[in-house]
Order: C-alpha cells, then sequence, then structure tokens
C-alpha cells in the first residue's frame, strides 16, 4: 500500500472547523511580541477525528484554545459550524488534561452540573447524569467523590460531563496525560465507542504519536516553534471500528507510524537543538 498522505489532505465532508490563516502572538516585555503560531488553516469535517501532535511548546494547546474561543487570534479567523468565533464557542465540548471535577461533590453531582447550570431542574439533571455515568462505566461509583476514584474514573467522570451537554465538536488537550498506558487504552477505546455513536468533529491534543493514529481519522503535525505551523498532514486509512490496543498490532500501523516519525522527529530534533543552543 501507498505510504500516509502528504500535506494539505482534503476534509472527507462538510466542514465542521476551519481555520484561515490562523496566527497566535503574546506580548512580552519591552513592547516586544512573541510568535507562538505563524499563520496556520486547518478544515475538520463534522464527522472528522484528527489529532494534532508536535513537539513540546510548539502550540498545538495554543491553537486548540482558538477553536474553544479562548484566545484571540493575533490574525487569521476560526469558524466552528460556518460561524466565526469571536468569543467563548458555546458549540465545543473541552476536555482538558487536569480534572475539572469538584472535590466537594460526587462523581453524580459533578456531571449533572453542567445541565442545573444551564437551567435542568435538578431531578432531570441528575436523571441523565446517572445515564452518561453508565455509558462511561461508572454506575457503580455515582455517589463516590473525586479522591474515592482512581485517575482513569475521574477521567471517566471528565467524559461524562463533557458529553452530557451534548456539544457539537469536541476539543480534548492531552485527556488521558497523567493516566498509565494501560488505563490509556482503555480510555481510548471508551472515547471510540462514545465517539461512534454520533461521529462528532474531534480535535485531539497529544504528545502521544501512537495514540494519535490509534484513535484519528488524520494526524496533523505541527513544527518547532516558534512561529510554529503546520508541516504534515497524514491520512490514517485503518479500518474502523478499531480497538485501540489491538490496532498496534497490525503491519499497516507500523507503515503509518514510521512514516510520520519520520517527519515529527526532525521537528522534535529542532526543538532540543533550540534548548541546547
Amino acid at each position: 500500500m501507498s505510504p500516509p498522505d502528504t500535506p494539505a489532505v482534503a476534509t472527507a465532508g462538510p466542514t465542521a472547523i476551519r481555520l484561515d490563516g490562523v496566527g497566535i502572538a503574546f506580548p512580552m516585555k519591552g513592547n516586544r511580541v512573541y510568535e507562538a503560531v505563524a499563520p496556520t488553516d486547518l478544515a475538520v469535517a463534522e464527522s472528522e477525528f484528527v489529532a494534532i501532535v508536535g513537539p513540546t511548546g510548539c502550540g498545538k494547546s495554543t491553537l486548540l484554545n482558538a477553536v474553544a474561543g479562548l484566545l484571540k487570534p493575533a490574525s487569521g479567523t476560526v469558524e466552528v459550524l460556518g460561524r466565526r468565533i469571536t468569543g467563548l464557542c458555546r458549540d465545543a465540548g473541552y476536555l482538558f488534561q487536569q480534572d475539572a471535577v469538584m472535590p466537594w461533590k460526587t462523581a453524580l453531582e459533578n456531571v449533572a452540573l453542567g445541565l442545573e447550570v444551564a437551567g435542568r431542574p435538578h431531578a432531570e439533571a441528575e436523571a441523565e447524569a446517572r445515564v452518561w455515568l453508565g455509558r462511561v462505566g461508572l454506575s457503580r461509583f455515582v455517589d463516590r467523590y473525586p479522591h474515592e476514584l482512581s485517575g482513569g474514573q475521574r477521567k471517566r467522570v471528565g467524559l461524562a460531563q463533557v458529553l452530557i451537554r451534548h456539544p457539537k465538536i469536541l476539543l480534548m488537550d492531552e485527556p488521558f496525560g497523567p493516566l498509565d498506558a494501560q488505563t490509556r487504552q482503555i480510555m481510548g477505546n471508551l472515547l471510540l465507542d462514545l465517539w461512534a455513536t454520533d461521529r462528532k468533529a474531534v480535535l485531539f491534543v497529544t504528545h502521544d504519536l501512537e495514540e494519535a493514529i490509534a484513535l484519528a481519522d488524520r494526524v496533523v503535525i505541527m513544527s518547532a516553534g516558534p512561529a510554529s505551523t503546520i508541516v504534515g498532514d497524514h491520512r490514517i486509512d485503518l479500518a474502523r471500528p478499531r480497538d485501540a490496543a489491538d490496532i498496534r498490532l497490525d503491519p499497516r500501523f507500523h507503515e503509518i507510524h514510521k512514516a510520520i516519525w519520520s517527519e515529527l522527529k526532525a521537528e522534535v530534533i529542532k526543538t532540543y537543538g533550540e534548548a541546547s543552543a
């Protein structure tokens, strides 16, 4: 089979997320400006799962925050479902690396909170929260507090917190980063199972190339910073449904990994070169 596609892969359907010339910069002392992300283009289809990989500090999370409306680009435009983002993106569900659970609330209360804040009656919110906790495998843990849950279980609560609001797109920033390798694979499979029900557009940031290939339809590579930009865009032609662990044994997985790593490695080496200079 041929190697994965080179940059500028076309989206697979109507566009859910579009970045058009998006550049991001931060002010520094002495009237200087740090250019974190150079003008960058990216399109994600409505049912597409796109993973972003790149060296540490290359602006992966910064780009995600621009889509979420948490920061304003210095140049270019961000559109979600055809609407330009000028403030917080209400159509997005954002799962952060750090837990967003409140330690004084039970799993049930944490998951129900999003609906209650939106005006749903308490009883209705808790009933729906029970359904979502069941979907993430926590039916027996609804009354547990965060300190009584494992890291993987807290991540399941986090997934339920995001998905109960039925967001139209999902933004995920190293969501499984703190977990051990085995738990990461279990959480990957859970995410794939939940995603398969309605195929929302997903933009998923990770440092783990194997995780990116196992989960995504496309893997996008960002260059070393400063002034990072997209330097690779690879279609992942592995059949679905997938098992996040078993797919790593597929010979095609290793072909794809080798092709992407050859590009990613060059950017990682640049980062270490800058750090040691």
